[in-house]
């Protein structure tokens, strides 16, 4: 009977920490989607991964001002007809302790096109609008800070930081390994 008791205790216990603790994070897309919102229906998909030299990460590391978590970098590059239509890219990070994913699309000449929440597992009000998105469209490089053309979110500030920092990471990762080779 004490432990019939006891588990029930603690059942109830559990349950209670259950409703009381907020479950947040929310997936948006799939890959599959975010390849079709990337490049639309017909495109075909290519990877091409880039395996950085020391000098190519660490002039990414300037340029961006964010530090690589790996030399190994993918691109998604969505292609009609043998003309390329963009480049995407999956970016995962930590915002202040859960994980965002963002895919963040350039066109061909690099410029930022499009950013895209695919994942989000913090607070839904931390989240970054697709408005907010839009003022970093067509930006240089050097222009994507809250010191030059970006205006920040009140009350989301870390939010918005770790996606510029991902941001700014695909456009010197596509500077440095994809239009300095071409």
């Amino acid at each position: 009977m004490k432990f019939l008791n006891y588990h029930r205790l603690l059942f109830t216990v559990l349950l209670s920490l259950l409703i009381a603790v907020p479950a947040y994070g929310k997936i948006y897309y799939s890959k599959q989607e975010a390849m079709e919102l990337a490049f639309g229906t017909e495109a075909k998909v290519e990877r091409l991964s880039l395996f950085l030299k020391d000098d190519e990460v660490k002039r990414i590391q300037e340029l961006a001002r964010v530090k690589l978590d790996s030399a190994l970098f993918t691109f998604y590059v969505g292609k009609k007809a043998d003309e390329i239509l963009a480049y995407a890219a999956i970016e995962t990070h930590k915002v202040r302790t859960k994980p965002e994913t963002l895919l963040v699309v350039l066109n061909p000449q690099g410029e930022l096109i499009k950013v895209e929440t695919l994942a989000f597992h913090e607070p839904p009000e931390y989240q970054p609008s697709a408005r907010w998105y839009a003022q970093l469209f067509n930006l240089p490089l050097e222009e994507v800070s809250f010191r030059k053309k970006v205006q920040g979110i009140s009350g989301a500030t870390l939010s918005s930081r770790a996606a510029l920092d991902s941001v700014r990471k695909v456009l010197a990762v596509y500077q440095v390994g994809v239009a300095e080779k071409q």
